[in-house]
């Protein structure tokens, strides 16, 4: 099996696309640490009842797990976890980092606690259990053993285009992205991996946008309808860059709806003019304007992209 005998880490992991993720890296012959801090959508709540379910289901697929509610955004908390599957299983191969909250709200009537919130549990939470396991890989490879880690984040398509109402998500998500590359350049020494994955699905964290809740496409295998934004649908590249068939992609953000992938490309230099001196204020009257006009199509690279507009896009693609 593609991750057999790998230890992983999926934070997250006890609904929606971390559960998916968590059995499909059991199924494949994985041990996994199901981490979930248990509360709602919103982040209210804590129990270890959630990640426990999952753990239940995977031993009764014949799976190893054990379950952790640790909160990924507490420094000590995550790396808590990262202990927890080293005592448990004595390594760590794979982290899959994707617990998260919402708190949707327009930018004027966004409080401070509800954006500290979504930047905390999103992206210092990803930093926080990024931070420890790499710090276990680095001191490993110090040893003269070969980690060959994986780290897979969880962007979005709100930070990737944006989409109104998700000021504090996006730019969670968007954090996350860069983050994403610059942790690939910095562990390569170590032999560790990095890549986000932008997927697409319906969850408890997107159930009220109307066309992922409608989204059936025919002609599945052996004929039964396709859900394109089944959470299922999202495991399968999650386990693969896990795996040792992806030795050497990292840096790199994939997106993922139903059975499409793309890999998602940075910001791109786009047209220039170099004046070689100070441009006086007047003068940008042309350039600016001259410029915009050679750029790429606003429609081809929108800042602010509908969500029903994104999945519509993924979907005939």
């Amino acid at each position: 099996m593609k991750v057999d005998g790998k230890v992983v880490i999926v934070t997250g992991a006890a609904r929606g696309i971390g559960r998916s993720e968590a059995i499909a890296y059991a199924r494949a012959g994985a041990h996994v640490v199901i981490n979930d801090y248990g509360g709602d959508v919103h982040g209210a709540g804590h129990s270890l009842g959630p990640a426990q379910a999952v753990v239940a289901e995977i031993e009764d697929l014949g799976g190893s797990a054990v379950a952790n509610a640790e909160d990924v955004s507490d420094w000590d908390g995550a790396r808590r976890l990262v202990d927890a599957a080293l005592d448990r299983f004595g390594r760590l191969d794979v982290l899959v980092n994707n617990a998260g909250i919402l708190r949707d709200r327009t930018i004027t009537n966004m409080t401070a606690d509800e954006w500290d919130d979504v930047i905390r549990i999103h992206l210092r939470g990803t930093f926080a259990t990024l931070r420890h396991a790499a710090s276990h890989w680095k001191d490993l490879a110090r040893t003269g053993s070969r980690p060959n880690a994986s780290v897979i984040n969880t962007s979005s398509a709100s930070g990737l285009f944006g989409k109104q109402g998700q000021a504090n998500y996006g730019a969670a998500k968007a954090g996350i992205a860069a983050l994403t590359m610059i942790a690939a350049q910095e562990l390569a020494r170590y032999d560790v991996r990095v890549n986000a994955i932008a997927p697409a699905a319906l969850t408890r964290m997107t159930h009220n946008i109307e066309y992922i809740r409608s989204q059936t496409i025919a002609g599945g295998a052996e004929g039964q309808p396709f859900v394109a934004v089944d959470a299922d649908n999202v495991a399968p590249i999650v386990v693969w860059l896990g795996s040792d068939a992806a030795q050497g992609v990292s840096g790199r953000v994939f997106e993922v709806l139903g059975g499409s992938i793309s890999i998602a490309e940075p910001w791109h230099r786009g047209p220039s003019e170099d004046k070689k001196a100070r441009w006086q204020l007047d003068e940008l009257d042309e350039v600016v304007p001259r410029l915009l006009a050679q750029a790429r199509s606003p429609e081809l690279l929108r800042p602010v992209m509908s969500a029903d507009e994104y999945f519509q896009t993924r979907s005939r693609t």
